[in-house]
């Protein structure tokens, strides 16, 4: 399968026109790819670790979850690690494409993987977008899980480095409905209270925002936004290979970009 074609087959499952005005979704850098036989690493990030990576492999395609370029840049300076990722891809015809917002509104995006991975039940999106689409899902637990076994079950899935959870006096608590949202999903908050849901499952939240659940009667997990993430990009490697394309792997030069001292 051809680049192009790929993209296409891609494009008609998650159109880019679907994302977000703020967002950058489709080409990053189109070196002149198009007609090549595809060899694609993905990856949740597009980084110079990455680049390398793809160099080292012979990938023509880097397809990402996260932007290269989220802002237009003002200028390209050597050092500068936007200019080293498009001048190595134009040297070494690598391709750079992103799926972000409008992946994260379709099944088997971000969401979703995310919901079959808890194995939630009778799923639904957290805020529906258009038919079958929306951020976020919210779903059923059968039979239900202490608190203490949904954040054990949590922690075996996504093995994220540091676990966070609103105070809560008992862990065994019945867990009967989960909401989850790979990335950012703080902002959500308030839709997830409509929702019903008990637990919500998201990352990159800040200190007041678990005050805010907790006061409003949700039980918010942040697991990171790289754990609630990567599952989608190995899920999306699964899909390529169905496809039978010359070559498709999922990046181990994918990064974390925070530590936690132990």
């Amino acid at each position: 399968m051809k680049v192009t074609d790929l993209i296409t087959w891609f494009e008609e499952w998650a159109n880019p026109a679907w994302c977000e005005s703020w967002d950058n979704c489709g080409w990053q850098v189109e070196p002149g790819v198009l007609s090549i036989e595809a060899r694609v690493l993905v990856c949740l990030t597009p980084t110079l670790a990455v680049m390398q990576e793809a160099i080292a492999l012979h990938a023509n395609l880097i397809f990402a979850h996260h932007p290269l370029i989220f802002h237009p840049p003002k200028s390209f300076r050597t050092g500068d690690a936007l200019t080293e990722m498009v001048r190595l891809a134009f040297t070494h015809n690598i391709g750079i494409y992103t799926a972000h917002t409008n992946f994260d509104q379709v099944a088997d995006g971000t969401a979703d993987v995310l919901a079959q991975l808890l194995e939630l039940q009778q799923v639904s999106p957290i805020v529906p977008t258009q038919a079958g689409l929306g951020y976020g899902r919210v779903g059923n637990i059968k039979p239900t899980l202490t608190l203490e076994h949904l954040l054990n079950n949590i922690q075996s899935q996504l093995n994220p480095p540091h676990l966070i959870f609103s105070p809560m006096a008992d862990l065994q608590q019945q867990i009967s409905r989960v909401a989850v949202l790979g990335g950012s999903g703080a902002g959500y908050i308030s839709a997830v209270v409509k929702t019903n849901a008990q637990v919500y499952l998201t990352s990159d939240c800040k200190f007041h925002q678990f005050q805010e659940s907790r006061d409003r009667g949700i039980i918010l997990i942040d697991a990171g936004h790289y754990a609630t993430e990567r599952p989608a990009c190995d899920r999306l490697v699964q899909k390529f290979q169905a496809l039978n394309l010359d070559w498709v792997q999922l990046s181990q030069k994918d990064e974390d970009f925070r530590q936690f001292l132990t």
